[in-house]
């Protein structure tokens, strides 16, 4: 019996819910995930709970406010003059409340995405915490295969 150890490659069905009960992500109704622990696809604290799974088997996890995505971070919440987002974007571009908007990283070879929280004359609140920061998930996974 093949069991779940740093490093492996996984498939497996999975259900990321979070404080509400609303899925996030539910693979149990479409083709299954395929994934490598420890190469970022899953929270650190969730594949923390994998590990020592036998393949075949089937789990649920509750994970505690701030486990799974981490506290939210104040800092993390940054104004951005609309002439940036214009100049790095579209100019014609119009923002509202709870629009994601993705911007480059510092490199250039990636994205990371900010929710708008507050719109102002001429500058937009964006919020880079993870949706679920601070808040407390329920992971349920049946592991298919192991390798």
């Amino acid at each position: 019996m093949n069991l779940i150890q740093p490093g492996s490659f996984l498939t497996l069905h999975y259900r990321l819910a979070g404080p509400d009960g609303a899925d996030v992500v539910n693979t149990f109704n479409d083709k299954p995930a395929t994934l490598s622990l420890g190469m970022g696809q899953l929270a650190p604290a969730i594949e923390a709970r994998l590990i020592g799974l036998a393949e075949g088997a089937r789990a649920a996890f509750e994970l505690p406010a701030g486990t799974a995505f981490g506290e939210r971070n104040p800092e993390l919440l940054q104004r951005v003059k609309l002439s940036l987002l214009h100049e790095l974007g579209d100019p014609d571009e119009a923002y509202a409340v709870g629009d994601v908007v993705q911007f480059p990283t510092p490199d250039g070879e990636g994205r990371y995405a900010g929710v708008v929280r507050e719109v102002g004359a001429d500058w937009l609140l964006f919020d880079f915490n993870h949706p679920l920061a601070g808040q407390p998930v329920r992971f349920e996974v049946q592991v298919l295969g192991v390798l």
